[in-house]
Formats: structure tokens, sequence, C-alpha cells
């Protein structure tokens, strides 16, 4: 479990570093108006949708790791099978094994 602490503390240092850099980009707004703006609007707004992916990711990462400090981490939220290792080194602040995750969908 030690890997997957440090794996996790990792992943949420490098989110939470990626989301300070964001919040200073989207500091310095330019001024739109109607029929102004161009493709700075487009980008404008890209970075306020990668910005709330970027919680939901903190939020992911910190939710594991109170799993794992619960004993409950690897445990699917659906089915409450075991997530396989496999899955939990790609993306190892899922809730859900790989079958659960594909009935999601």
């Amino acid at each position: 479990m030690i890997d997957e602490r440090q794996r996790l503390d990792r992943e949420l240092v490098a989110a939470r570093a990626e989301l300070e850099q964001l919040e200073e980009k989207l500091k310095h707004k330019a001024d739109y108006g109607l029929g102004t703006g161009g493709a700075t609007i487009y980008e404008w707004e890209f970075q306020l949708a990668l910005r709330e992916s970027l919680w939901q990711k903190v939020r992911s990462i910190e939710a594991a790791l109170r799993k794992l400090e619960d004993g409950a981490y690897g445990v699917c939220e659906r089915c409450h099978g075991s997530i396989s290792p496999e899955r939990l080194a790609v993306l190892p602040h899922t809730t859900f094994c790989i079958e659960c995750a594909r009935q999601r969908r």
C-alpha cells in the first residue's frame, strides 16, 4: 500500500500544481465585448473546463487517499469487488472495476 500512497500523493501534488498554474492564467482575462475576442474566448472557456476537470481529479485523488486509510482502496463502489491492480496502475484514483465502468457508459 505504500506504493499506492506514494503514487496518489505524487498525482495529487501534480494536479494541485497544474490547477494553481491554471488559476494564474485565469486571473488575466481579456475584455470581451459583443463580436470581439475571437479565438481567445474559446481558449478562456477551454481553461474554465480544464479547471473543473482538474478540481474533479483532485477530489477523486483525495477520496482515494481516504479509502486507502480506511482500507477500502481498490474496492469497486458499485459491485464491491476488487479493482484489478492493472487498472489501478493506470487509474490509481478510479472507483469502479472495469466491468462496472463499462456498464456506466
